[in-house]
């Protein structure tokens, strides 16, 4: 039987690489990309030596705004045609918005949005003309409600969950599915990025980044537009629609506030 095809963003750590590592594991051949090459690397021998895959390494900042075409012309140059797009890659930064620095969250609507966003234009055509194909697009437990401190990345997050709803609903007599995995806090770097000290952090237990992924990887396989990890996070994102947004907002804040800064 021929071997599926992955794209993977976000590939070198976290929920990304769990994921890269899922796909090998069923013997799907990977395209990886991220920003790190050494990262990138070491991943795919380890994944090629263990799995018996075929790995291609993709090195991309996808903050930058050219880089979606310029992954779809490298891989297509080579005649590959995933079959499973997984938009993972993204970012955030906790502090006011009036306080940010353009130039990052510049970055990260070019990331978490438009990236996304482009690659998956891109390559969606090929995957119809192809009868088939999955979207997994990493989302979050952020993208049901307003985030202060963190706005840029809960207002992106939203972005995420609705576009993918969308366009699943559009595709649905193509043969493909659009998933948007909505995890909570997950032990991944994105603390550490989104900080700048991880030792600053008062997180509560954060969830395995292998459990994300691995909850994620089954409802793409099952075509399930909207994946809340967790039974909590599922009963909180069912509980606020019954609760006023100005209420959601402040208790957003108050959770930020308390969970990011001793």
């Amino acid at each position: 039987m021929k071997k599926k095809l992955a794209l993977i963003t976000g590939a070198s750590s976290g929920i990304g690489k769990e994921l890269a590592y899922i796909h090998a594991e069923k013997g799907d051949d990977l395209i990886i990309t991220a920003r790190s090459a050494k990262k990138l690397d070491d991943l795919r021998k380890d994944l090629e030596n263990r799995y018996k895959v075929h790995v291609t390494v993709i090195v991309k900042d996808l903050g930058i705004k050219s880089a979606a075409s310029e992954i779809f012309n490298e891989v297509t140059s080579k005649g590959l045609i995933p079959f499973y797009l997984v938009n993972n890659a993204g970012f955030g930064d906790f502090r006011m918005f009036a306080e940010s620095d353009w130039e990052k969250q510049e970055q990260m609507i070019n990331v978490n949005i438009t990236a996304l966003t482009h690659l998956t234009r891109l390559f969606l055509p090929e995957m119809i003309r192809n009868g088939g194909g999955k979207i997994l697009n990493t989302a979050s437990l952020a993208s049901f409600q307003p985030g202060p401190t963190m706005s840029v990345y809960f207002a992106s997050k939203a972005f995420v969950l609705s576009f993918s709803e969308a366009i699943n609903n559009e595709l649905n007599d193509k043969g493909i599915t659009v998933t948007a995995l909505c995890p909570a806090s997950t032990d991944t770097l994105f603390h550490e990025v989104t900080v700048g000290d991880p030792g600053l952090l008062k997180e509560r237990k954060m969830d395995s980044a292998r459990d994300v992924a691995l909850f994620g990887y089954r409802a793409m396989m099952k075509g399930k537009p909207v994946a809340v990890y967790g039974f909590r996070n599922r009963m909180l994102v069912f509980l606020s629609r019954f609760v006023p947004r100005s209420v959601v907002v402040k208790a957003a804040r108050k959770i930020q506030e308390s969970k990011n800064i001793k």
